[in-house]
């Protein structure tokens, strides 16, 4: 672990970020440039004091998943987060195995979203970035790991994130999973996506009957209607943004013309994490 490098390049880094790069309010009474450590540990989800060691050279070793929610809050490049992580004295991640770093471009887009839910994700459906709005829909999705973090997992597998769809629609949905991880699975033809396969054929007969129709469609735009135990029926058109290599999305869920939906987001985003949906959908 090289300290010195580390805490040197953490503050460049946090200087070269302006608060409306990372979806903060911008103003001119900064009395230095970039974000102050408190937002950078805020974004990280880890103490400001941790956080001010690291950038004064008197912290320990960060673990590689306090280095993984740095490089979020930092928006770092993949080269800047495989240099963090050697700084840090842990090997960079495997870029062939990993889906965690998340482009800063989506990032960038997420950001400046706050009035419609929004997510970052996975091809095969692991939630990695949530917006507040997108946590008091769906709940916090993001510390969920393996199979179990991915959407499709979860429908097939726990009857709670069938909980809060309209009975009538499961059928629906059941088929728009399976046919996007099909074409997700072929596409990557990885160990990663052939695992999450195979639990869920030995764990669900349902997933197992589906998978063999062999059916194929990407999700790339869809109604989704879910009944929130606080304000009641959302209808949300999905849309999704791709990264470069298609291993990520922007899932965008805007509240469907001709409903009530507008006004029941702005209500639950008005009560704030006290609101937050803690079912895994």
């Amino acid at each position: 672990m090289d300290t010195a490098q580390l805490a040197d390049f953490l503050r460049v880094r946090r200087e070269a970020l302006d608060p409306r790069d990372v979806g903060l309010p911008g103003t001119a009474r900064r009395r230095t440039p970039g974000l102050r450590r408190e937002e950078v540990a805020r974004l990280a989800d880890i103490s400001t004091d941790y956080y001010t060691r690291l950038e004064q050279d008197r912290a320990p070793q960060p673990s590689p998943g306090v280095l993984r929610a740095i490089t979020r809050a930092l928006r770092l490049t993949l080269d800047e987060r495989d240099h963090l992580f050697r700084l840090a004295g842990h090997p960079p991640p495997d870029r062939n195995r990993s889906d965690e770093h998340v482009a800063p471009s989506l990032l960038g887009v997420l950001d400046r979203l706050s009035d419609v839910p929004a997510q970052v994700m996975t091809d095969l459906g692991a939630t990695l970035v949530q917006n507040d709005l997108a946590r008091a829909v769906f709940g916090d999705l993001t510390r969920l790991r393996g199979a179990a973090g991915t959407v499709v997992y979860r429908w097939f597998t726990d009857p709670r994130a069938r909980a809060g769809y309209p009975v009538q629609d499961h059928a629906t949905e059941s088929r728009a999973l399976v046919a996007d991880l099909r074409a997700a699975a072929v596409r990557r033809d990885d160990a990663q996506a052939k695992d999450l396969v195979r639990e869920l054929r030995r764990a669900s007969p349902e997933f197992e009957a589906l998978w063999r129709l062999h059916s194929v469609r990407v999700m790339r735009s869809r109604r989704k209607r879910i009944q929130h135990p606080e304000v009641g029926l959302l209808e949300l058109d999905c849309q999704v943004l791709v990264d470069e290599d298609r291993r990520q999305i922007l899932a965008l869920f805007s509240p469907a013309a001709g409903t009530s939906t507008a006004e029941r987001l702005a209500l639950l985003g008005s009560l704030g994490p006290l609101a937050a949906h803690r079912s895994s959908r």
